[in-house]
């Protein structure tokens, strides 16, 4: 600080060095860094540090009292030490901070210029410093508050030179220009490390921020990618399960029993797509894995050819709404996948079974649906076919669980559903001889997450 009637100059630089740190790292263990608190802090060291010095030059001020033409004294006095009282109230309420410290610059300045119109006895600063030189590194202080950096560093330079000027005159001391010199190079060199901090500190919370806004934008884009990718994939499988089976009915339907079913389809896929739009894809609610297992098997009593059913050691746990509602349409169509395309005459069955999963113990299920059909190349499944990609695979996926495809052509089907997804916890149970080889087996399968 520049000079104090109670401390030497290095004891006048420490309270900035103490005032600015124990404020940036009160907060620091509870908030990550940002530019308002940076501020903050920075306006209350400043305030903090301001005041201590007005207090310190309150002695000086009243000993100089007779040098000072009495109005220009309490004007002076009045003005200045009031803006430190406010401004350690604007840092404290967190308003007005900038307007408060741009007031004390204005204000410093002002006086140092009209000191000479204010002192009544030249002769008697001779060997005595005006009291507004203890005030100097205050006064740049405030302005690294309230000014840019280029208007405060300006302001820097100003001030401490119109100071040595002022100091050359009578009114001032009259020294000669080495020992203005000294004043004008102390104030610059410890006023300029009060605004290199400040500086440094503004452009650190500033590159936080930017980093932060950054994160923030690419995590919600990549929020929002997600939200559409898993509604095009639910969107998808609904169109395909319940919308293109519907028209293909109709356009089927030529006795009045099919129309009604054709109708009654078409009702049911109406009630899929306002489910799926009315439905949350963050809703917490759970449902058991028994009664999705028990859902699953029930779906057999509505397709045209029977399924022999195996259920075993399905746990008690729960599941998410959105992921059981993901198993039991891709088990669905599945099912429909083999009525489809395995042909006549074959052997269906469909087995649900729990599996202890590593990252959540005791809640996984399995469901294998397979068939001893004509079977199937996965790689060559065309891209165009949804029912098998979208209904099944991508929407399993989604909801965090996987599919395992086994099947060769003449040698039947066997797809395999997990949630969660877990690829050691995958069971395969002797299959019939005629599904596999155990060349075609080992060849053919694939798992698909």
């Amino acid at each position: 600080m520049a000079g104090s009637p109670a401390a030497s100059a290095p004891s006048g630089a420490s309270p900035t060095s103490s005032a600015l740190a124990p404020a940036g790292q009160a907060k620091q263990p509870r908030n990550p860094i940002s530019r308002r608190q940076i501020e903050t802090v920075a306006s209350r060291s400043v305030a903090i540090f301001g005041l201590v010095f007005g207090a310190q030059t309150v002695a000086a001020t009243l000993g100089q009292i007779g040098q000072v033409r009495t109005d220009w004294a309490w004007i002076f006095a009045g003005l200045l030490y009031g803006g430190l009282l406010a401004s350690v109230a604007a840092s404290l309420l967190r308003r007005f901070i900038r307007g408060v410290n741009a007031y004390i610059a204005i204000v410093f300045f002002l006086e140092i210029v009209a000191w000479p119109l204010a002192a009544s006895d030249p002769l008697a600063v001779a060997h005595d410093r005006p009291w507004l030189w203890y005030l100097v590194t205050v006064a740049t202080a405030t302005a690294a508050i309230a000014f840019s950096t280029l208007v405060a560093s300006i302001y820097l330079l100003v001030v401490p030179l119109a100071y040595g000027v002022i100091r050359m005159l009578p009114s001032g001391g009259g020294k000669n220009w080495e020992s203005a010199a000294l004043d004008v190079a102390y104030a610059i060199i410890l006023g300029g490390a009060v605004l290199l901090i400040i500086t440094l500190l503004r452009q650190a919370s500033g590159s936080v921020d930017s980093a932060q806004s950054t994160a923030l934008n690419r995590y919600a884009h990549a929020v929002r990618q997600h939200a559409t990718e898993l509604e095009r994939v639910q969107v998808d499988a609904i169109v395909h399960d319940s919308v293109l089976t519907t028209l293909l009915s109709a356009a089927r339907a030529y006795t009045p029993e099919s129309k009604a079913l054709a109708t009654r389809m078409a009702r049911n896929a109406m009630g899929h797509l306002k489910d799926a739009a009315a439905a949350s894809p963050d809703d917490d609610a759970t449902v058991g894995l028994n009664q999705l297992a028990h859902r699953i098997m029930g779906a057999t009593a509505t397709l045209s050819a029977p399924f022999a059913l195996r259920s075993r050691d399905v746990d008690t746990g729960s599941i998410p709404v959105q992921s059981a509602e993901a198993v039991y349409s891709a088990a669905v169509q599945a099912m429909v996948n083999s009525l489809q395309h395995a042909g006549e005459g074959v052997e269906r069955w469909l087995a649900v079974r729990g599996f202890e999963s590593p990252g959540s113990p005791g809640s996984g299920i399995q469901v294998d649906v397979g068939d001893t059909g004509l079977g199937f190349a996965l790689d060559a499944v065309p891209t165009e076919r949804l029912g098998l990609r979208v209904s099944i695979i991508e929407r399993v996926a989604s909801a965090g669980g996987s599919v395992d495809i086994r099947s060769a052509p003449g040698a039947g089907t066997v797809i395999s559903i997990r949630w969660p997804h877990s690829p050691d916890a995958l069971s395969t149970e002797p299959l019939p001889e005629s599904e596999f080889s155990r060349d075609e087996s080992a060849a053919s399968r694939q798992d698909v997450s």
